[in-house]
């Protein structure tokens, strides 16, 4: 009897794995009309300011990269640390209160290419500005869906002190390490997460609340597998994320340390500059003193410090994400808690951008042109508010 054979085919290949190149372009492409409302936002806050600025006989582009703290940012570059001004009430303002990415990149990129270190700077910032609006954007995509993620990145460019994200300033640097460590942890890349906060603590102080979200998101997962009695066994990848963390911060407050000599010189360089944490009592006592000798200013204090802790507790009753509320929450009390000039809070809160996912999941809901029209009015209104800042005299 002839034995049965049974034919088939060639064997079939197993799919192939994206790649990282390939997954980062289809990353690209889905964040690509974020970048695009991003970037035409900003747009108009340049032409605004360039139209101002030329009507008013100065430089935008001296504006934009050699003035205010970018002048200290350069001369870091350019000289290293050790340049102090001493101030007649006996003040001494050092550039060592400066964290020194920004620096460090300026100086890199201006050493590989013809641009100067100002040049180097605007470079930077406005890499750093495109990554910081995919940030957001993938957070919010991830949260609320593509439409909320759009919006939200475009918000964020319309933010009233916004301009500064077209400035050789760390904002857009800190925000755009900030988001990704924040959507790392969204999805459980612990170690790329702990990596982004030590580059962010590397930036600006205010890594203290990217590095309480990561941890505080760890510590609540590790109690919620407790109570449910299925235990807990540290993960490596977490465990090494939670580690590096405030590396950043911690590496540069130690090298402070021993170059001055003396464990709490970083912060006796920021009292210099008449910084420090005093839980908000310098905050009070401003709003009081507005208030006593200008009422109009005092209220408005009032009301724009009522519509963060509204926004705060909408962010609350919307469910947001643990690491992305407490995110959030971190940066406004880093940003009240502080002794310092006040005139640059509302900078210094910017890389809060969960603030505006109220909003954006508003804007998301509307149709699309009632949702251009609103968002280019923005867009106008904080042109027109940096262009006059910009022209003042003193920074943000």
């Amino acid at each position: 009897m002839p034995e049965l054979t049974t034919r088939t085919g060639p064997p079939v290949a197993a799919p192939a794995r994206p790649t990282l190149t390939t997954r980062a372009a289809a990353a690209l492409r889905a964040a690509a009309p974020a970048l695009l409302a991003y970037a035409a936002v900003r747009a108009v806050g340049l032409i605004v300011l360039g139209i101002a600025a030329t009507a008013a006989g100065k430089s935008p582009h001296t504006l934009l990269s050699a003035r205010w703290d970018s002048l200290w940012y350069a001369r870091i570059a350019t000289e290293g640390y050790g340049y102090e001004i001493h101030l007649p009430n006996g003040d001494i303002h050092s550039n060592l209160a400066f964290f020194p990415l920004l620096p460090a990149l300026e100086r890199a990129v201006s050493t590989v290419t013809p641009l100067t270190v100002e040049n180097a700077g605007l470079l930077v910032s406005w890499l750093a500005s495109l990554a910081a609006a995919w940030g957001i954007y993938a957070t919010g995509a991830r949260v609320y869906g593509p439409r909320a993620g759009v919006a939200l990145a475009a918000l964020w460019g319309a933010y009233p002190t916004a301009f500064v994200q077209s400035m050789a300033y760390t904002e857009t640097l800190f925000t755009a390490l900030a988001a990704w460590a924040v959507y790392a942890v969204l999805t459980g890349r612990w170690v790329w997460a702990g990596a982004l906060a030590a580059l962010a603590g590397l930036t600006r102080p205010s890594a203290a609340a990217v590095v309480t979200a990561i941890w505080i998101t760890a510590a609540v997962a590790a109690v919620r597998a407790l109570r449910s009695g299925a235990g807990w066994r540290w993960d490596a990848r977490m465990l090494l994320g939670l580690v590096l963390a405030p590396l950043g911060w911690l590496s540069y407050v130690l090298w402070v340390a021993v170059r001055n000599g003396g464990p709490f010189a970083y912060f006796e360089v920021q009292a210099g500059w008449g910084n420090g944490f005093d839980g908000g009592w310098a905050l009070a006592g401003f709003v009081w003193e507005n208030l006593r000798t200008n009422a109009a200013a005092g209220l408005g204090l009032i009301a724009a410090l009522a519509l963060v802790f509204w926004l705060l507790w909408r962010c609350v009753r919307m469910g947001l994400p643990l690491p992305v509320l407490v995110y959030a929450v971190a940066m406004v009390a880093v940003s009240l808690v502080t002794a310092g000039y006040f005139g640059s809070r509302p900078r210094v809160m910017m890389p809060a951008f969960p603030l505006l996912l109220p909003a954006a999941v508003a804007l998301s809901k509307l149709r699309p042109a009632a949702t251009t029209a609103l968002l280019s009015a923005a867009a106008v209104a904080s042109a027109a508010y940096g262009a006059v800042t910009l022209l003042g005299p003193g920074p943000p």
